[in-house]
């Protein structure tokens, strides 16, 4: 029997097994052998070549446009950006990835138009598996709807979750050890009430880990532990932005909202409605910090701010100005928000604030 068809007979068994507590541990196993399987045939697929789109990152963050066709992307990222993405009111326009930089705050953020996706898109319909393969190295995926049709949303999270993206997710806390012998050993630090431990054991066993350890730390279903064995996931944050908002009314939108909450970005490309507001949420969403670097008995160079994740410390900033500048590095003095006064000392493992000063002594 070959993979497609070993695929096949387990998807097959799933369906007709009910969940209940006493399937759990058997429908655990066939998702770990599916997932497996599938694993396995991405792999092969990957290793015979063919065409992808071929994306270089630029700037300080990538940002992409994931949505079915003629929901507005293209105008979305004309907006946004200097770019010339080409807009039509029929499906399909655009065939290709096409790049536009926004600059914002002192960033420059890198947002690409993908290809319009359909349904089954993971699995190659209409060149799907080239689009979202360009999603995996993203630092925010917007999910662009259309006003009139706001149920694409359960499409689009679909096709993006079989290709391996966990959106707004963090990975799981789980760390897992290969050893030569002494079988499998399970620590759990917290109450698993999604997994038995020999569930835990058999999904390990169907990713072909006999002997090892694995510690969870967290609560983790059964589709989570895959993930974790998986080890190509990528977690990676969204938003919802719904277009065309300027053909419907309030009431319209209120009915929106009881389906897809009120967490999105309502807008109107065509007319420029809320870009402004759209821009200000994918700052927020990517949460960076400014720091403006300042050479002794200099001035700070306000034009041009060091942009970094929030969290990083004063080392990351060295190895942001050069990957060899902390070698020489000694202490910084700070000016800004994350510190008591002007020109404070600070080791380099201090964690500076947005606008902070920063001034690296070597």
């Amino acid at each position: 029997m070959g993979v497609p068809e070993k695929i096949k007979e387990i998807e097959e068994e799933m369906k007709k097994t009910q969940r209940n507590k006493h399937t759990e541990h058997h429908i655990g196993l066939l998702k770990a052998k599916l997932a497996k399987l599938r694993g396995d045939v991405e792999k092969q697929s990957s290793k015979s070549g063919g065409p992808s789109f071929e994306v270089r990152k630029g700037g300080d963050a990538t940002v992409v446009l994931i949505g079915l066709p003629s929901v507005g992307k293209s105008t979305i990222l004309n907006r946004l950006t200097n770019a010339k993405s080409k807009v039509a009111s029929y499906a399909f326009t655009t065939l290709t990835v096409v790049p536009g930089i926004m600059r914002l705050n002192g960033a420059d953020i890198q947002i690409l138009d993908l290809p319009g996706i359909i349904s089954g898109a993971a699995s190659g319909k209409g060149r799907g598996r080239r689009v979202l393969s360009v999603a995996l190295n993203a630092d925010l995926i917007l999910l662009v709807l259309d006003v009139f049709q706001p149920g694409q949303l359960r499409t689009l999270e679909k096709e993006l979750f079989e290709m391996g993206i966990r959106l707004n997710r963090k990975p799981p806390d789980v760390t897992v050890t290969k050893s030569n012998k002494g079988g499998i050993s399970v620590t759990s630090t917290v109450k698993l009430t999604k997994l038995s431990m020999n569930t835990v054991k058999g999904i390990m066993e169907a990713y072909g880990i006999s002997n090892g350890g694995i510690v969870i730390r967290e609560d983790v279903s059964d589709d989570e532990l895959i993930d974790v064995l998986a080890g190509n996931r990528r977690y990676v944050p969204a938003r919802v932005v719904l277009n065309k908002v300027d053909l419907v009314n309030e009431q319209y939108l209120d009915a929106v909202k009881k389906e897809l909450g009120d967490d999105f970005v309502p807008v109107s490309a065509e007319k420029g409605v809320h870009i402004d507001m759209l821009a200000s949420d994918i700052w927020k969403t990517l949460n960076f910090i400014r720091i403006y670097l300042k050479r002794p008995s200099e001035d700070a160079d306000f034009e041009k701010p060091l942009i970094l994740p929030a969290g990083s410390n004063l080392l990351d900033v060295c190895k942001r100005i050069h990957p060899r500048f902390t070698e020489g590095a000694k202490y910084a003095y700070v000016s800004g928000p994350s510190v008591k006064f002007a020109g404070q000392r600070v080791s380099l493992d201090h964690v500076p604030a947005d606008k902070d000063i920063v001034t690296i002594m070597r």
